[in-house]
């Protein structure tokens, strides 16, 4: 079968799971023959063996039983760094740069401040800003060492030193230090959410949070105000229908300068409150 005709088919296969249904299908094919996109379009002609067509079926099918195509590729853009990703992580979303965009927001350019990225995963978040804001250290932490060892790696590739990755559950790695900025994507999915049925390949335990989905984020607003800088800020990531919620459990725990940040798509999706509001 020739390239162009692979393609073709494949992407009317994916259609009905894929909205990007001819892109799945050329990644896939140039994961299958090791060539990059710019092969596919230059050499349309060129046939597919047997062996090669076995191999290609075998993604198709991972991609066709609703696998991510960032676990099949094993790979994920974010803020412009080709991360590795696993079954140990969640898949970075662009929604997600939001929580980059305003960490960077208030860390000054030439400033040597402490960052903490709490629940890391991949570590997109923390290379993100230690890519742009040099002078600072990042230290991230997370729960799972399969998901740490990832970020290590990332951070290997994307060539940074001012990354520390600690291994640990939310601020217990890092009890009796001090930050100026702390940025979390924690789990926020209520437990009985539907929208798990089609979160099967990630990670339960970076997804879910409780009957209400807050619970680690009760958690992060107790113990992030201990280790926090006087006038330093916490950022969260949460579900859109949790700004109301989560805004009531830093009042209570003692934040103040309270707001929300709404995401591309106009959704509230990053809350972020000050140390004393000042």
């Amino acid at each position: 079968m020739r390239l162009d005709a692979a393609i073709a088919d494949a992407a009317v296969r994916l259609s009905r799971i894929s909205d990007s249904a001819r892109l799945d299908a050329e990644i896939l094919l140039c994961q299958t023959i090791d060539m990059p996109r710019s092969y596919l379009f230059a050499h349309p002609e060129d046939e597919l063996d047997s062996l090669t067509l076995n191999r290609f079926e075998v993604l198709m099918q991972r991609r066709l039983n609703g696998e991510p195509m960032s676990y099949i590729t094993g790979t994920r853009e974010f803020w412009s760094h080709q991360l590795l990703v696993s079954r140990a992580t969640l898949v970075p979303r662009p929604e997600t740069e939001l929580l980059v965009e305003l960490a960077l927001r208030a860390i000054p350019r030439n400033a040597e401040w402490q960052i903490l990225d709490l629940g890391t995963g991949s570590g997109a978040i923390a290379i993100a800003i230690a890519a742009e804001r040099v002078m600072c250290t990042v230290t991230a932490t997370d729960i799972s060492a399969e998901a740490l060892a990832v970020a290590r790696e990332n951070v290997r590739h994307t060539d940074l030193s001012n990354v520390i990755c600690l291994l640990g559950s939310w601020t217990a790695p890092v009890a009796g230090l001090t930050y100026n900025v702390i940025v979390s994507n924690p789990p926020y999915v209520r437990d009985n959410d539907e929208a798990l049925r089609n979160l099967t390949y990630e990670p339960l335990s970076a997804l879910v949070s409780g009957k209400d989905g807050l619970d680690d984020i009760r958690i992060l607003a107790s113990d992030s105000i201990g280790i926090l800088a006087e006038g330093g800020w916490l950022m969260l990531e949460h579900g859109a229908d949790q700004a109301s919620d989560v805004a009531d459990i830093l009042s209570a725990a003692g934040w103040s300068d309270i707001r929300c940040h709404n995401d591309l798509a106009g959704k509230p999706r990053v809350t972020v409150a000050r140390q004393n509001g000042k």
